[in-house]
């Protein structure tokens, strides 16, 4: 009788391991440098219990989140039409939000939101809150960072004062989700995760584990009571989403809000969107009375360029679905340096160098012996490699120190052998440009082939080119 009593002690006592806080690797036994991802100082010590498993350990099997034998499982037949199976949208009243999130708020979606401290997650979210409420939508606002008047004051002031939205400060996840149980709101937010704790694990909040505890209990909070869950995460100073990566596979849509704290204008990206498209980009512009729309973010970023166009080029981006024309930059210096600058704001530094040996090689450039400076105007960051023709039309334009013609759009790719290569969807950048006024367009020669509009050409100039020897030849 005693052994057996040893063996349920032993079963049930606590044990440490060793955590990476970046890639939630563990190991037994403390290291200096991670094995996994190679990162230094990153294993944490913490606790964990034999006795409490899975998300929410002995308080969640009691809640009744995690299933037992006798529980139904619903399921749907994928021979429903689509009215039955279609799956239900809220809308937040800020169209900027509701195209980066797939045309609003899905039913029971478990989305997070990150962005550097002090750019404005907060005051989106509480804007996304006002937008519900007007659509008759209950909000649950939990913030763990901020007291509930200081959450209240900011709220009055971007003028946001509905009944059905309820604030509150707390940071127990049992408390919490008490309440929403309570409540029953239709979207909640919780500000941010990695302040909030699981009592259960005895670990810091904001670590491995607390994180991926916290979040797998809101992820099944959301999905069993169809509540739309909205979370705020933290970033680390490489810009990357701070806890777990099982974090970002949990939740249905990761989005990203970036901006320059010198400048007003806010980007929200969707990096993962399981209920719509990847890859959308939504503009705001910070003002005193909250975050603003920018419903034509390609005239707003064009409206201050230069009456001296020497070194710049326009390029049309496509994030998503939607065309944004932005201002490409380049400024060469002669170097008194026997390794020359190559300096780049809002394209990969790689892609300058290549495309500095390209042009050096087979235009006779002698870029080598020249400081290099590429900037994107307004905060951008491109990643599409069919940039490459308005860096190079720029680069040869302060090389020969000729201006380029104010209403030419260049679009193409750049391969090392001077090859311009076909870009994607030609058709939806080119009539963004038409509405701004472009006429002049340069294209890869590879792309006239898969017009599908002949009269998008009728009243404006297109040029085809092959290699980068044909851009040479142009006169800007």
């Amino acid at each position: 009788m005693t052994y057996v009593n040893s063996l349920c002690m032993a079963k049930s006592k606590n044990k440490t391991v060793y955590v990476c806080q970046s890639c939630g690797a563990q190991r037994s036994r403390w290291e200096g440098k991670c094995s996994d991802c190679g990162t230094w100082n990153s294993l944490v010590e913490e606790t964990f219990s034999d006795a409490s498993s899975g998300y929410g350990g002995k308080s969640g099997t009691q809640r009744g989140w995690v299933a037992s034998n006798s529980a139904s499982v619903q399921t749907l037949r994928l021979d429903q039409s689509l009215n039955e199976a279609k799956m239900q949208r809220m809308s937040t009243s800020i169209s900027e939000l509701d195209r980066v999130l797939g045309g609003g708020l899905a039913e029971s979606s478990f989305v997070l939101l990150g962005g550097a401290p002090g750019i404005g997650k907060s005051t989106l979210l509480l804007q996304m809150a006002g937008g519900l409420a007007k659509n008759q939508k209950s909000v649950l606002y939990i913030s763990a960072e901020e007291s509930t008047n200081q959450s209240a004051s900011r709220a009055h002031r971007l003028g946001i004062k509905y009944q059905s939205i309820e604030i509150a400060s707390e940071n127990n996840m049992n408390l919490i989700l008490d309440l929403a149980e309570k409540m029953k709101p239709d979207v909640l937010i919780v500000d941010s995760v990695q302040t909030i704790f699981v009592p259960e694990v005895t670990a810091a909040p904001g670590s491995v584990s607390q994180v991926r505890e916290a979040a797998g209990q809101l992820m099944m909070f959301a999905k069993r009571t169809k509540t739309a869950v909205v979370l705020i995460g933290h970033i680390t100073k490489d810009g990357n989403l701070a806890g777990p990566k099982v974090l970002e596979h949990m939740v249905d849509c990761v989005l990203s809000f970036e901006g320059d704290s010198n400048t007003h204008f806010r980007l929200l990206r969707t990096l993962k969107n399981r209920f719509g498209s990847a890859q959308e980009l939504g503009v705001f512009e910070m003002s005193s009375l909250g975050l603003r729309e920018v419903l034509n973010p390609s005239e707003l970023f064009l409206q201050e360029r230069s009456q001296n166009r020497v070194g710049s080029s326009i390029f049309a981006s496509l994030e998503g679905t939607r065309p944004i024309l932005c201002e490409i930059q380049a400024l060469t210096l002669n170097s008194n340096n026997s390794f020359p600058r190559r300096t780049s704001i809002g394209i990969d530094i790689n892609r300058i160098h290549l495309l500095t040996a390209v042009l050096d090689r087979h235009l006779g450039i002698k870029l080598s012996f020249n400081d290099l400076y590429i900037n994107v105007v307004g905060g951008l960051k491109i990643e599409e490699p069919g940039v490459d023709l308005a860096i190079a039309a720029a680069v040869l334009s302060t090389d020969r120190n000729e201006p380029i013609a104010s209403d030419a759009l260049y679009l193409g790719e750049i391969g090392l052998t001077g090859e311009i290569r076909a870009i994607s969807f030609p058709e939806i950048r080119i009539r963004e440009a038409v509405k701004l006024g472009f006429k002049q367009f340069y294209l890869p020669y590879f792309n006239k082939k898969h017009f599908e509009d002949p009269g998008l050409m009728k009243n404006i100039n297109v040029n085809f080119l092959k290699s980068v020897h044909d851009l040479e030849k142009l006169n800007f």
